[in-house]
């Protein structure tokens, strides 16, 4: 069962695009999609550790803004090279204007 922490409030991100949240020492992107559902990822590239909330945002695809690379952030599948390994991604609730992710 996860643990729901409060990461932001849901106007702090616009649609298509990401904010960064910290906790316990690990790093979370938050996503809000063109259609305003929420999604959440580990918050850096699986190629070099990069931070993606430094990236773009293009409709479901964040973009690394190291090298270029793709996810798309909703199933955190790697989508264009130099990423390979697939993003971890969490559930993500929404409770009175509050976004929450279990981890």
């Amino acid at each position: 069962m996860p643990q729901w922490i409060d990461a932001c409030a849901t106007d702090d991100i616009d649609d298509e695009d990401l904010i960064r949240f910290d906790h316990g020492g690990r790093t979370f992107a938050i996503y809000r999609s063109p259609e305003g559902e929420f999604f959440c990822t580990d918050g850096l590239c699986t190629h070099e550790q990069v931070h993606l909330a430094d990236g773009l945002v293009i409709g479901h695809l964040v973009e690394c803004p190291k090298h270029n690379g793709q996810f798309d952030y909703r199933s955190g599948e790697a989508r264009r090279a130099p990423v390979c390994e697939n993003l971890a991604t969490y559930p993500v609730r929404v409770e009175a204007g509050r976004v929450l992710i279990g981890i």
